[in-house]
């Protein structure tokens, strides 16, 4: 139930230039990196923050560094977050194929395509299957995880196909995959986008199953550890 990242180096962000790569100075030299979060990360990239970063060794790449995890400054002192964009799902599948989603799967796909949208996965067992859609958080504020972090139209369409999925038969749930621990609890960010919050209790008041887990965290594991309240 954990992603690895091999040869992490810890580094000190100094800019992002567009939402692919940052500059990171390196045991004191600028390095272009390869940021693993197309998203703002506004409140996390901050001049000055340390960074942990994973290092390629394929030749071929044009940047030899890849940015999985900040260090956010709190009243409660450091928190490290993980903000690679593709590790919830991964961390997902693993929870899921241990055990701790339904525990008589017979199938679990990805990138599944229904109606006018594609699921992170579609997942069957004896007598049952269903959809999932895995949301990462990054988002933290006094203990709290929130999403999301920046206004996201394509979240409030895949949790409008959940309910159309439920109401077809199939089961339907969203997973938060909070990267960071340990938090209090999981909230929609109303403040940031209001129309997902309000489709997130449409969905849970469809039927659609509202799940979360929290990660453990170091500079080269994400790693699923507990289920987490959400509160709507």
């Amino acid at each position: 139930m954990q992603v690895r990242y091999p040869n992490i180096t810890e580094g000190v962000f100094r800019s992002r230039p567009n939402r692919f790569i940052a500059h990171v100075d390196i045991r004191g030299q600028d390095t272009v990196c390869h940021v693993k979060n197309t998203g703002r990360c506004r409140e996390l990239l901050l001049p000055g923050v340390p960074v942990w970063l994973t290092e390629s060794d394929n030749p071929a790449r044009r940047t030899r560094y890849d940015l999985v995890a900040v260090e956010k400054q709190t009243p409660f002192g450091p928190l490290l977050i993980n903000m690679d964009s593709q590790a919830p799902n991964r961390v997902f599948r693993e929870w899921a194929v241990d055990g701790h989603f339904r525990p008589d799967l017979t199938l679990l796909r990805p990138e599944t395509v229904w109606g006018s949208s594609r699921f992170d996965f579609y997942w069957e067992a004896p007598d049952r299957r269903g959809f999932v859609e895995v949301k990462g958080v990054t988002l933290e504020t006094d203990g709290v995880a929130s999403f999301p972090d920046a206004p996201t139209e394509r979240g409030v369409k895949h949790l409008q196909e959940l309910i159309r999925a439920r109401q077809a038969g199939y089961e339907a749930a969203v997973c938060f995959i909070v990267q960071m621990s340990p938090m209090r609890f999981v909230t929609p960010n109303d403040a940031t986008h209001p129309a997902f919050g309000a489709a997130l209790r449409q969905a849970r008041d469809a039927g659609v199953e509202i799940l979360a887990v929290e990660c453990a965290v170091e500079p080269g594991i994400l790693k699923a550890c507990r289920p987490l309240s959400v509160m709507l």
